[in-house]
């Protein structure tokens, strides 16, 4: 063999290799990634003709396939459309997948290497393949107690409600508005899918936007809790009854800028108590600690209940902020970040997790919905349960803290969260925003307020049909708040 034909024959015998190589990657290190890339057209075709698991709470399918009579042969359907769409997401040959939809996706479609048994007796029994099933934490009259809550606001109404298990991180509502129908996305007439997807879009409400775990706002007063738990956790203040700075302005030396109470109040006298400062949502109270506290402190504390973590898996959100990475407060900045404003900007999820961890003695818990995950012959492939997250305060300083709560509902701003015969711990929060729109109403709350609390509940009014001067975090936020601690404990 002459030397040109050799090196023909060893640069063939490269390239053989090279494909060789290529395609084993391909087809065991790459297969996996490719096969769950959202818009593989020939994963699409396979899985819309599979029998796709359910997503089920309390036993009931809040998504699931149904037979079709085309050439995909199911249909997808999601029977309480909007009330389940921030959780559920969407499942559309156009467009792919959204939410657990999409986190859930290997289980959901059969392909998840646990259901790899399953897989091959379908096959040789040459039956379809079929999905397993995916149960959520939710509570579903809770979950309609929160979306009835949002809904009894006005039809232009924009907020979200959080509830959350305090001892084990569980979600038991969460309710975005404006939601969607995602019955719209999963059709399988594609030009009506196309339209509704640019009608979504576009639209400046963003109902597929979950307000619960993406929209960051000012929480207002409810943030006042952070800095009561840092007052505590440092030794700024020791006991409920100790005197605070109080009276009707806190002012800052060398600085024009004034920060004053709502309503020009002076909150009962210069010096009050640290229990009466949370009662009536003392600013000058909260801004004044906040300054003693420091800015490095009250940064950390807030970590410690989440704040600029990804708090939950399996469902897009935010991480919620103190402040700004760079930036170094002065003091009136310093002191309205103690009273939940300036910088500071949280989901209500990040806010039902502070709720959540005074209630459980301080420890926080990192939120989950997903309950239980089955194989298509019910047998369980997976059951999790509760993550600490870490203990954000002493279970000393929380129960100060819960006290404070509680009479902040019996003769305080939240005693529209009473329930009779249950202990109910509270806060109230009404935000400043631009000029140009109203404030932001909030509300957190947790009950009983024992040793077994049952129920962590945050509630958002981003806006409503409410006249301005009618809006705050008690009047709007509270009454839902409780109708989902009522749901929760069965009243």
């Amino acid at each position: 063999m002459n030397r040109p034909i050799r090196n023909i024959a060893v640069a063939c015998l490269v390239l053989f290799l090279a494909l060789l190589v290529n395609l084993n990657y391909v087809q065991f290190v790459q297969a996996d990634s490719l096969n769950a890339k959202n818009g593989n057209k020939r994963v699409i075709n396979e899985e819309f003709s599979r029998d796709r698991g359910a997503i089920l709470v309390d036993g009931k399918p809040v998504a699931e396939s149904v037979k079709a009579s085309d050439e995909f042969k199911y249909q997808r359907r999601y029977p309480d459309g909007g009330l389940y769409a921030p959780l559920t997401g969407y499942f559309s040959y156009v467009f792919g997948r959204g939410g657990l939809e999409n986190s859930q996706n290997r289980v959901l479609s059969g392909s998840d290497n646990r259901l790899f048994v399953n897989r091959v007796v379908d096959l040789v029994s040459n039956k379809r393949a079929k999905g397993g099933s995916v149960e959520l934490t939710i509570d579903p009259l809770a979950q309609k107690a929160a979306a009835e809550g949002l809904q009894r606001l006005g039809k232009n109404t924009k907020g979200a409600v959080v509830a959350l298990d305090p001892q084990t991180g569980a979600v038991l509502a969460m309710v975005s508005q404006p939601s969607y129908d995602p019955n719209r996305l999963a059709s399988h007439d594609f030009s009506a899918v196309q339209k509704s997807w640019n009608a979504l879009t576009s639209d400046k409400d963003q109902p597929m936007t979950n307000r619960g775990t993406q929209q960051t706002l000012p929480p207002g007063s409810t943030f006042k809790l952070v800095t009561a738990a840092a007052a505590l956790e440092n030794g700024v203040v020791d006991n409920i009854d100790d005197k605070i700075k109080a009276g009707a302005l806190l002012k800052f030396p060398g600085i024009q800028y004034t920060l004053p109470n709502e309503n020009g109040g002076n909150c009962g006298g210069d010096k009050i108590t640290f229990e009466r400062a949370l009662n009536v949502s003392c600013n000058v109270a909260f801004g004044a600690l906040a300054g003693k506290i420091g800015q490095d402190k009250l940064a950390t504390q807030a970590a410690k209940f989440g704040f600029g973590t990804d708090p939950i898996d399996g469902i897009a959100a935010n991480p919620s902020r103190f402040a700004g990475a760079d930036s170094q407060l002065e003091a009136p900045q310093l002191a309205q970040s103690g009273i939940g404003q300036f910088e500071v900007a949280t989901t209500p999820l990040q806010m039902a997790m502070v709720a959540a961890g005074i209630a459980n003695g301080g420890e926080v818990m990192k939120p989950y919905v997903v309950k239980t995950v089955r194989a298509p012959d019910l047998r369980v492939l997976d059951r999790p349960s509760g993550e600490r997250l870490g203990q954000a305060m002493s279970g000393s300083n929380a129960a100060k803290l819960r006290k404070m709560m509680i009479s902040t509902v019996t003769r305080g701003t939240a005693t529209s969260a009473m329930i009779p015969g249950v202990d109910v711990g509270a806060k109230t929060g009404t935000a400043q925003s631009t000029p140009d729109r109203p404030p932001y109403a909030w509300f957190v709350s947790f009950a009983p307020a024992g040793k077994d609390p049952k129920v962590a509940v945050a509630v958002l009014v981003e806006s409503s049909n409410t006249v301005r001067d009618e809006i705050a975090g008690g009047r709007l936020a509270g009454p839902i708040a409780r109708s989902v601690m009522e749901a929760v404990l069965g009243k």
